[in-house]
């Protein structure tokens, strides 16, 4: 078959013009962070009418922050920072440093902090979400040393049902139901497993009927740190990985994109996520930067890939809803 030569110009223009649609136009230009200053591991979730963040503290060497801040906003662009809401030193007895890698529930009228705090996981409880956070159990939920890989990054998923998982793992990924009091588990009743290409930061959630399982891959000091996805129709798996991964990573400037979290706006189909990547323009491993975009799905509900270039647009929750399960 052949083709003149105009119309072998308009097949070119409609390819680069559905190309530059996938591909953003400036790879040397980011959006500004989400967050001021230097934060990673962010973990964002919805209570009443906003929206808040809990990352971790960063900008110092081999991550020795030693405490965790909340941050909350209406809409997802303007954040107000709600202060210390756990201070390892101050409020722990086990542990002094290392404050990494937060997420929070909501169960029981209360909500539940999670966290690592010197390679271990721990667990607070506070009546608001801005706390302030106690402990309740003077000693890790999750020790270092009682299963394989690091005791770090957990999540928690509270189901339709009420019920609680609780995953958490570096190099191994682990998964439990925690008990009703959302403090405790049956250290027998623990699943191993370990998704092709995992690595740690966890994070899971339900949507439309099926469990997503998402982790990241390669270092976070890695510039190729990137996010990738598994789906089961069970909390506890088994998980099967996505064919096209990852749906998160760098591109152009933005290097070592990852460690991330995901938010319902409530009452709608409409998803975000947090994530760090490298400080830009002088960013590692220990300098990062917590980001938003939108995420989005097909109709087979597979993840499609999430530009690192598109911020979140400013985002009300219409009604609000109950904090937490009865």
């Amino acid at each position: 078959m052949r083709f003149c030569l105009p119309f072998l110009v308009v097949l070119l223009w409609v390819a680069g013009s559905a190309r530059a649609q996938r591909l953003p136009a400036d790879t040397l230009h980011a959006p500004a962070p989400a967050l001021p200053g230097l934060y990673a591991d962010p973990h964002i979730a919805a209570f009443g009418n906003r929206y808040y963040l809990y990352p971790t503290t960063d900008g110092i060497e081999g991550w020795g922050a030693t405490s965790f801040t909340c941050w909350s906003s209406p809409d997802m662009v303007q954040w107000k920072n709600e202060g210390v809401i756990l201070d390892l030193p101050r409020d722990l007895t086990w542990a002094s440093k290392n404050a990494w890698a937060p997420a929070i529930a909501a169960k029981n009228s209360k909500y539940y902090f999670y966290y690592s705090a010197a390679t271990n996981i721990g667990v607070a409880v506070a009546d608001k979400p801005t706390g302030p956070f106690k402990d309740p159990l003077g000693k890790p939920l999750v020790a270092k040393g009682l299963f394989k890989g690091q005791a770090i990054d957990p999540m928690v998923l509270v189901d339709d049902d009420g019920s609680a998982y609780l995953y958490w793992g570096q190099g191994q990924c682990h998964v439990v139901k925690l008990n009703p009091d959302m403090i405790s588990y049956d250290p027998a009743a623990v699943i191993e497993f370990k998704p092709p290409g995992y690595n740690e930061g966890t994070f899971a959630f339900k949507r439309k009927g099926k469990y997503y399982l998402m982790w990241s891959e390669y270092d976070t000091r890695d510039p190729r740190y990137s996010v990738a996805y598994a789906t089961a129709s069970s909390p506890l798996g088994p998980w099967t990985k996505a064919e096209k991964n990852p749906i998160l990573k760098g591109h152009g400037v933005v290097k070592g994109a990852g460690h991330h979290s995901v938010v319902q706006v409530p009452g709608t189909d409409q998803w975000a996520i947090a994530f760090h990547r490298f400080h830009i323009p002088d960013g590692n491993g220990y300098n990062r930067e917590t980001c938003l975009a939108p995420m989005r799905f097909d109709a087979q509900g597979n993840i499609l890939p999430v530009s690192v270039f598109e911020s979140v647009k400013p985002t009300k929750i219409k009604a609000s809803r109950p904090n937490a399960h009865p």
